[in-house]
């Protein structure tokens, strides 16, 4: 089964850049298999919400984001490395919050709007926290 790992998250001045990482414990593209892999973010007292989704076999990607993150975030992935990330630039206060990965079924990256609750496999999530 596939395990995520997140990782890169951390403080960080308004302004600036993180990078964080999402590792999977097994390939991300098979010959048989594509995966969905999502980021999502929690900030205190608000719900789960899409960040950007990446389909691991064409690489396409699906921004889930509203206006406040639109030009900031850009999903990638390195096949090689079954790693997913997320540069995020240009932070803002209202950023903070703990960023998950999940990832699900390769067709759930061809969805216009897919609840968290789709994807079967998430990591434990890293804190992101943006100081004015």
């Amino acid at each position: 089964q596939m395990q995520l790992v997140e990782s890169g998250g951390g403080s960080a001045q308004a302004g600036g850049s993180l990078t964080l990482s999402c590792a999977a414990s097994i390939k991300i593209v098979t010959k048989q298999s594509t995966y969905c892999i999502g980021w999502f973010r929690q900030a205190p007292g608000k719900e789960r919400e899409g960040v950007a989704r990446i389909e691991t076999g064409g690489g396409t990607t699906y921004y889930d984001y509203d206006d406040s993150m639109k030009g900031r975030f850009t999903i990638s992935r390195d096949n090689a490395k079954n790693t997913v990330y997320l540069q995020m630039n240009s932070l803002k206060p209202e950023d903070t919050g703990m960023y998950y990965c999940a990832a699900g079924p390769g067709f759930l990256c061809a969805v216009e709007s897919i609840p968290p609750r789709r994807f079967g496999r998430w990591g434990q999530g890293t804190q992101v926290t943006v100081s004015s």
